[in-house]
């Protein structure tokens, strides 16, 4: 399974976001410096976070964009889901109906096997995402991100907020 590169896009932002004091927006403009994207393919990604409802946006020259909930409250799946959508990853197409052996009226009942171990497969991917929150990410970059680094970043993102 291949995701559009705007789920990573989305995750990074929202990572962001998490650390933004309460009622502070940041830009899109400031998202996409941050992260060294074109503006107007990152505007698509945050369209679809605040079309979920997982981000508030606000215009004017302080606007931008902020977490709509708490960060322990948004799932990377809450993510996945916002700019990828909700349908299964695998499409069972029932070609097996194709197969020329079958006797005349045979009738296939349920999903194949092949479906049941994908579909399960899919919703095992989805479990694994729900359980990480954005404040487990914050959490996670915390210890992963070397101090002066992780001061520097903030400080950066604090003098564009509005």
């Amino acid at each position: 399974m291949i995701l559009k590169s705007q789920v990573e896009w989305a995750l990074h932002c929202c990572a962001i976001l998490a650390g933004l004091p309460d009622g502070r927006y940041l830009s899109t403009k400031a998202l996409a410096e941050f992260h060294g994207l074109p503006k107007e393919y990152l505007s698509k990604a945050l369209q679809s976070l605040s079309q979920a409802r997982l981000v508030d946006s606000t215009l004017g020259p302080s606007g931008g964009y902020r977490l709509s909930r708490p960060p322990a409250e948004i799932t990377f799946l809450d993510v996945v889901e916002a700019v990828e959508g909700k349908e299964r990853s695998f499409v069972c197409n029932n070609i097996r109906a194709n197969n020329p052996c079958r006797p005349e009226g045979y009738c296939d009942a349920g999903p194949c096997a092949i479906a049941r171990i994908m579909w399960d497969a899919d919703e095992a991917w989805r479990a694994s995402l729900r359980a990480v929150t954005l404040a487990m990410l914050v959490q996670s970059l915390e210890k992963d991100v070397p101090p002066a680094l992780w001061r520097e970043s903030f400080e950066w993102v604090m003098k564009r907020v509005g």
